[in-house]
């Protein structure tokens, strides 16, 4: 029986997530760019806004819902609901599993995405038709 190796799935799981994130990053600097170029200053503007509206929005969502999760699953280990080792609590364990990286990575992070948009729109406007 082999035994399993911790660091081998942690190199995995980020050399892969390094990889996944080169397109949407390439994305993200491109974008206003590209609007920019072709369609000129207000289309870039237009843009940001609706990226910061939904960029906003979903965080908030994010982070919220996140931290629902989590906070259900805390009340029913109190003992509500049927407490630890009921279905609900597994269930609750299941949705904590995907809120803690909702409220702690996702949603932050995209607010590093709506600035990275803005900088870059605002390093370029000069190259942008008026």
């Amino acid at each position: 029986k082999a035994e399993p190796d911790p660091n081998r799935v942690i190199d995995i799981a980020t050399t892969t997530a390094l990889r996944e994130m080169v397109i949407p990053g390439i994305i993200v600097i491109v974008a206003p760019i590209i609007v920019g170029v072709f369609m000129g200053r207000e289309a870039l503007g237009a843009l940001l806004a609706g990226s910061l509206a939904c960029g906003f929005l979903l965080a908030v969502m994010m982070a919220n819902a996140g931290g629902s999760w989590d906070n259900a699953k805390k009340w029913i280990e109190k003992g509500n609901l049927g407490g630890k080792g009921s279905d609900v609590h597994k269930a609750a364990v299941v949705g904590d599993t995907v809120g803690d990286p909702f409220k702690d990575t996702s949603g932050p992070s995209l607010n590093i995405l709506i600035k990275l948009m803005t900088i870059v729109a605002l390093v370029f406007v000069p190259l942008f038709p008026t």
